[in-house]
């Protein structure tokens, strides 16, 4: 069996992981649990109502389409 070559050099994979990170700090949907007002946040805040009971999703892993 021969050995499976990695799909990034060690470069393509920082930089790859430096975009997710980037994604994650700069977009975050934002869901209230108390009255489920929904928005995206650069960081995670309190909701409109003043709530702190607040669900934090990055962004990046929503699938596209």
């Amino acid at each position: 069996m021969s050995d499976l070559q990695p799909q990034f050099t060690s470069t393509e994979l920082k930089e790859w992981q430096q975009s997710l990170e980037e994604a994650d700090r700069h977009n975050i949907f934002c869901h209230c649990l108390e009255c489920d007002h929904e928005w995206v946040a650069s960081k995670p805040e309190l909701c409109v109502c003043g709530s702190k009971s607040v669900e934090y999703i990055a962004c990046w892993q929503f699938p596209d389409g």
